[in-house]
């Protein structure tokens, strides 16, 4: 089974997918993820300064770890997420701007006045979205949603809009419905989550759900967490 744990962000995805490997004992496919790219890609910038181009570099980069990743395992693995989110949210910056939090009530920007620079970051995201989408479609079995119900995670580094979230999330689900990709959306809490989507594809379980979020929550715990220019910083030095 390759699986793929979906949901717009702040919606749990990393820790549901650490959890649930642990409990199936189904691995997972190890794709850095935006935050640990970038201080390699745009350093010294935070997602919110990054211009179009750079954007375009961070989501290529992106979808690349992940096919990698999703190769080295052939006989099944879990994804948090998919280079679905990566188009998703290209496109919803073409529709919203680039910096979501600019402004405090989310109006879509009109496309009289969407610049030269912005059209054609749009014409490439779409271009991106067709290889994603083809991708996506031919290497996933199954997903599961994750319920947009969580608190969004003041972590300085995404979005904190809870309409950009929103909208991205309704996208998300309604490109399954296109693809034609079977999905749940699964909510509740970790250990529910984790029993419900176990139960959902038959996976056996080697552990304990008290045991698998305990060692999830130790996982996560060690993800670097500093924002790209607090890292860039300690990097130089």
């Amino acid at each position: 089974m390759k699986l793929a744990v979906s949901g717009t962000y702040s919606a749990g995805k990393t820790l549901t997918v650490m959890a649930l490997s642990h409990y199936t004992g189904i691995p997972r496919a190890l794709a850095r993820s935006i935050r640990e790219i970038m201080p390699h890609a745009v350093p010294g910038k935070s997602l919110a300064e990054c211009t179009p181009a750079e954007y375009l570099q961070l989501a290529m980069r992106r979808h690349v770890g992940r096919a990698v990743e999703e190769a080295r395992h052939p006989d099944g693995f879990l994804s948090d997420g998919s280079s679905l989110q990566e188009w998703a949210y290209g496109a919803m910056r073409v529709k919203y701007g680039m910096d979501p939090n600019a402004t405090r009530e989310l109006a879509q920007v009109p496309r009289s006045a969407l610049s030269a620079e912005m059209l054609f970051f749009e014409a490439v995201v779409e271009q991106f979205g067709r290889a994603f989408r083809q991708h996506v479609k031919e290497s996933f079995d199954a997903y599961v949603h994750l319920a947009n119900e969580l608190p969004l995670s003041a972590d300085g580094h995404r979005p904190m809009h809870e309409g950009f979230r929103a909208a991205c999330d309704e996208m998300l689900l309604r490109t399954l419905d296109e693809l034609k990709i079977p999905y749940h959306i699964v909510g509740g809490s970790l250990e529910e989550r984790l029993i419900r989507i176990a139960e959902l594809f038959g996976f056996p379980t080697v552990t304990s759900t008290e045991d698998a979020i305990a060692r999830a929550h130790k996982e996560y715990a060690r993800i670097d967490k500093r924002l790209e220019t607090e890292r860039e910083r300690a990097h130089a030095a």
